[in-house]
């Protein structure tokens, strides 16, 4: 994974933090571009620049009445970042414990629990909690990596499980989101581009209709190595559509589309 920059704390959170914990390997990072604060953890979870380009990607539900699924939540990364977006109700699924415990802080830091929630759930048990066929919109940014017999895991057992299927397969997730979706609802995912033909297939077995595909590279000349796809359920076939490709570095700083991603200016 592409790893994000490091920003530094903004100076109104220091009343909230008051009341909003943080353990001794955890710190605050900022997306300048949609003034959101974060919590992280070296040691537990820091998101990539894969769910900042995600959500921005994302067109979510604009109703106020609308909701928001966001799954493989992490510390809440995509679900926060969407709150510039859409004034719909946010609900984000994480399974592990800390992560999710992160990103509830993270949303109390943000004040946005009016907005937003946090289900601490297995994925597979979603519309337990989520009726079914109630979204609008799902977004998706899950574990990139299939577990085969010669598989080499982080032995950190929390990254272990954000990258790779050890909990929860591709397929598996692609079901949880057309099941959670309207009719016309739409869902959005990113993921590894050698994993396109199966994304597609499956989100075709699960009534989800590709419409919007656009490839990440990480310099000019290099093969990309993130892709991000839209689909909608129930939606005709055909009509896909490429979006102009995102560049992320030139030389050693990132371009000015991702400069205007990250801090809302290219320079």
């Amino acid at each position: 994974m592409l790893k994000l920059q490091v920003t530094d704390i903004n100076k109104k959170v220091w009343s909230i933090l008051e009341t909003v914990k943080l353990h001794a390997d955890e710190r605050i990072d900022q997306l300048y571009a949609n003034d959101i604060q974060i919590i992280q953890s070296t040691k537990v979870f820091s998101f990539s620049l894969d769910a900042v380009l995600l959500a921005n990607f994302t067109e979510p539900t604009k109703k106020e009445t609308g909701t928001v699924v966001d799954l493989c939540a992490g510390n809440g990364a995509v679900g926060l970042f969407l709150t510039a977006k859409t004034k719909a109700k946010i609900i984000e699924v994480e399974l592990q414990p800390r992560l999710a415990d992160m990103a509830q802080r993270s949303i109390d830091l943000n004040q946005l629990t009016a907005q937003m929630e946090v289900l601490n759930i297995d994925l597979n048990n979603v519309t337990e909690f989520v009726k079914k066929d109630s979204v609008d919109t799902v977004t998706c940014n899950p574990p990139y990596f299939s577990v085969l017999p010669t598989s080499k895991k982080n032995p950190n057992q929390y990254l272990a499980l954000a990258r790779h299927e050890i909990t929860v397969t591709l397929e598996q997730t692609i079901k949880q989101a057309s099941d959670l979706l309207k009719t016309k609802g739409k869902a959005y995912f990113v993921h590894r581009p050698e994993r396109l033909l199966e994304l597609t297939e499956l989100m075709k077995k699960y009534r989800l209709s590709p419409k919007k595909i656009q490839l990440v590279y990480p310099k000019e000349g290099r093969e990309a190595n993130m892709i991000l796809v839209e689909a909608i359920k129930d939606g005709r076939d055909g009509g896909v559509r490429f979006l102009p490709p995102i560049v992320v570095y030139e030389e050693q700083n990132y371009t000015p589309m991702v400069r205007k991603i990250l801090y809302g200016k290219t320079e």
